[in-house]
């Protein structure tokens, strides 16, 4: 009996300690934007993960009007949610905003690992919201792309 109270009291004095890492929050006024590390004039909040682990990641990208990013594809399924704004999004290998679909404002899309997309903002700031399973990475599809290489 007195080792049941004793496995009780352990479990009730470890049990907010195992809530806390079971609920993780982030209040909108603790969002913190940083430049983003590729594309020039973006900025990336990280919310909730490490981008360099194997773990989940939510993560927002912020776009300023008339932005590209060209084809390119992940390793990883991403579930994309637009905050604000209106996000062109397209699908291939070659960048045409006339074959994309414009989403504002709500509208939640996901793809596949390893398919090749391609985004736009249009004459406003737009906010996306990504959830991914990481560690992040991204192969641009024509190597020119790549910001990194340049």
């Amino acid at each position: 009996m007195r080792k049941h109270l004793i496995c009780l009291a352990v479990i009730a004095a470890a049990a907010p300690a195992m809530a806390q890492d079971a609920f993780r929050a982030v209040p909108a006024d603790a969002v913190v934007w940083k430049a983003h590390p590729l594309f020039k004039g973006a900025q990336v909040a990280i919310l909730i993960g490490d981008p360099t682990k194997p773990e989940v990641i939510v993560q927002r990208l912020k776009f300023p009007p008339n932005f590209k990013v060209p084809p390119h594809s992940h390793s990883y399924t991403e579930i994309a949610t637009v905050m604000s704004g209106t996000l062109g999004h397209g699908l291939g290998d070659t960048f045409d905003s006339s074959k994309g679909v414009q989403l504002k404002a709500g509208s939640v899309f996901a793809f596949n690992a390893n398919n090749a997309h391609y985004v736009w903002t249009t004459g406003e700031e737009t906010i996306v919201q990504l959830v991914f399973t990481g560690p992040a990475g991204i192969a641009f599809r024509n190597p020119a792309d790549d910001p990194r290489k340049k």
